[in-house]
C-alpha cells in the first residue's frame, strides 16, 4: 500500500514538474501577445498623429507659398492665383484683366457688409443718433467674440465705422436691426438692392455674413463694389488703418484697426477694401485700387490660409504694373 502510493506521488511530482515550463511558455506568450498588441497600437497611433501634423502643414502650406510667390513674381509670367474664385477687372473700362471661377456662388462671409452699409446709407437715416448693443446682436451661430459688450452705446456712424474697418458684427447686427422694420425689413432691402445692382446671383440673410446662406459670386461681388464705392462714408470708413473710439462707461479709448493688412501696410493706393472670413467662405478680399493709375476692383474668394489673400493681391498689383496698361489682354483660369 505504501509504495502505491508512493509511486502516485512521484507520478503527480514529476507531471507538475512536467507541466511548470508548459504554464511559464504560456505567460511568457501572452506577455509577448500583449507587448507586440501594445506597439502596433503605438505605432498606429504614431502615424495617425504624423499624418494629423501633416495635415496641418499642408494646411498653412498656401500662406508660406503666397509670401515666397509674391517675393520671386516678376510680373512677367502668367498671373496665377490660390484663390479658388478671382476677378479682376478695370473698373473704369469694364475690361475683365483676370477671371478665375467668376459665375460660381460661395459664401462671401463679412465682404457682406459692404451691402449692409449701402443699404443703411439709401435710408437716410440719422448718423448722431445713439445705437445699443443687445443681446440680438450677440452671436449665437458662429460663436466670435467682440470688443463691443451688450449695453454699449455708440452713434450709427460709429457703429457703421466699426462694421466696416474692424469687421465688427455686433455693430453690422445693430445696423440691421434699427432699421425701419426692424432686421426683417433690412435684409429684405438688401436683397432688392442687390437685384437692382444686377446682383442676379446673389443671396442676403443677414446684416453681419456669418451665416454662411449669404451667398454671391465673384461677378457680383465686383458689381456690388462698384456701387459701393461710389458712396463717400464707405471709402473714407474702409480705407482708415485704425481709429480709436472711446465706448461709454471707459476713461481711455480703445483702438480698433483695419482687418485688411493692405490698408494697414500704406503701400497700396486703396480707395475701397473688405474682408471676410468663415470657415464656409475661407478667406475673402475685395477692393477698389488705383494701380499703374488704373481703377481696378479686386475680387478673392475662398483663400486657403490668413496670407493667400494677400499674397495674390501683391501678385496681381506686380502683374499689372508690369504691363502696359491696355495691353494686358483677359487671362481665363479655372
Amino acid at each position: 500500500m505504501k509504495s502505491t502510493l508512493q509511486k502516485f506521488t512521484l507520478f503527480y511530482i514529476s507531471l507538475a514538474l512536467c507541466l511548470v515550463p508548459v504554464a511559464a511558455d504560456a505567460a511568457t506568450d501572452k506577455k509577448h501577445r500583449q507587448v507586440s498588441t501594445q506597439s502596433k497600437a503605438s505605432s498606429k497611433y504614431k502615424a495617425v498623429k504624423y499624418k494629423t501634423s501633416a495635415l496641418r502643414v499642408k494646411t498653412r502650406l498656401p500662406a508660406r507659398k503666397a509670401i515666397a510667390a509674391v517675393d520671386s513674381y516678376d510680373g512677367t509670367t502668367p498671373l496665377k492665383l490660390a484663390s479658388a474664385k478671382a476677378l479682376v477687372l478695370n473698373q473704369q473700362t469694364g475690361e475683365v484683366l483676370f477671371a478665375k471661377n467668376t459665375n460660381l456662388p460661395t459664401p462671401i462671409a463679412s465682404v457682406t457688409k459692404l451691402m449692409t452699409a449701402m443699404v443703411m446709407l439709401d435710408a437716410h437715416l440719422p448718423m448722431d443718433e445713439l445705437l445699443n448693443i443687445s443681446d440680438e446682436d450677440v452671436d449665437y451661430l458662429k460663436h466670435t467674440t467682440s470688443r463691443l459688450s451688450v449695453g454699449t452705446t455708440l452713434t450709427r456712424g460709429e457703429m457703421l465705422q466699426l462694421a466696416l474697418m474692424a469687421s465688427e458684427n455686433r455693430a453690422a447686427s445693430a445696423l440691421g436691426r434699427n432699421y425701419p422694420g426692424g432686421s426683417y425689413a433690412f435684409v429684405k432691402a438688401m436683397n432688392q438692392k442687390a437685384k437692382l445692382l444686377g446682383m442676379n446671383a446673389s443671396r442676403f440673410v443677414d446684416s453681419t455674413g456669418l451665416d454662411s446662406n449669404n451667398v454671391s459670386t465673384a461677378e457680383d461681388l465686383a458689381k456690388m463694389v462698384d456701387a459701393a464705392y461710389h458712396y463717400a462714408e464707405i471709402r473714407q470708413v474702409t480705407t482708415l488703418a485704425s481709429q480709436e473710439i472711446t465706448l461709454y462707461g471707459r476713461r481711455s479709448p480703445l483702438s480698433f484697426v483695419n482687418t485688411n493688412a493692405l490698408v494697414r501696410g500704406g503701400k497700396w493706393d486703396i480707395g475701397l477694401s473688405k474682408t471676410g472670413f468663415i470657415n464656409e467662405a475661407g478667406r475673402c478680399l475685395v477692393m477698389q485700387a488705383h494701380i499703374s493709375g488704373q481703377p481696378v476692383i479686386i475680387v478673392l474668394l475662398d483663400s486657403a490660409g490668413k496670407l493667400t489673400r494677400i499674397g495674390d493681391a501683391n501678385r496681381i498689383r506686380k502683374w499689372v504694373e508690369t504691363n502696359e496698361a491696355g495691353s494686358l489682354g483677359t487671362f481665363v483660369s479655372g
